[in-house]
């Protein structure tokens, strides 16, 4: 009876720490796949140490692909989303959208559609910013960056207003390109990222 009474116990310690685990799908281009980089020095995979550090049993997904556009990650989202069933999804795409010159408002509703993919699925978004360099004009680089404030506010998500804030300007940050940071900002965008996600890992 005692080694029955055991076994029970430690089911249920088992099947409540299961219960608490949970997938994070980080969705996005060559700034989140690690391009340029080597394995494990991308951002992704340092914020997986971060959360283990934090006492928190999640699990990091990097379903980032170099090139990426907010078309490409539409098309390929609903097929990721029922494969792994995530808790949480950090959409940070739209970078090459800028690069390529594409309309804002092409950019607003890939990223509209890909928040309400997730949340028809019961999986909560924490939606990534970006910003474009001066030589795209004032009047592109504003209407880019607002597209992300507008969408975020528009659907009620939280923001990562610049994924490479607090360093964009520092040249020795990123490699020869002059567009991906160097494995060193990696831990500066996990801290980035951290500040909006923590009280979603609370919620």
């Amino acid at each position: 009876m005692l080694l029955r009474s055991i076994v029970i116990f430690f089911f249920a310690i088992m099947v409540s720490g299961a219960a608490q685990a949970a997938t994070i799908l980080v969705w996005g281009d060559s700034l989140s796949a690690g391009y340029g980089l080597r394995a494990k020095q991308d951002w992704p995979t340092l914020l997986q140490t971060r959360l283990e550090r934090e006492g928190f049993r999640h699990t990091v997904i990097n379903g980032s692909v170099s090139g990426e556009t907010s078309s490409g990650g539409r098309s390929r989202l609903p097929a990721a989303l029922d494969r792994h069933e995530p808790d949480l999804l950090i959409l940070e795409l739209g970078a090459n959208d800028g690069l390529r010159g594409l309309p804002p408002r092409l950019l607003a509703e890939n990223l509209a559609a890909m928040i309400e993919a997730a949340r028809s699925r019961g999986t909560r978004v924490l939606l990534v910013g970006m910003q474009m360099p001066p030589n795209y004009g004032p009047a592109y680089t504003r209407r880019f960056e607002q597209t992300f404030a507008d969408v975020a506010r528009e659907h009620e998500v939280p923001l990562v207003p610049f994924l490479l804030d607090g360093f964009g300007d520092r040249h020795e940050l990123f490699q020869a390109d002059g567009i991906h940071p160097t494995a060193e900002a990696q831990k500066l965008i996990v801290d980035t990222v951290w500040k909006r996600l923590a009280p979603m890992l609370k919620g």
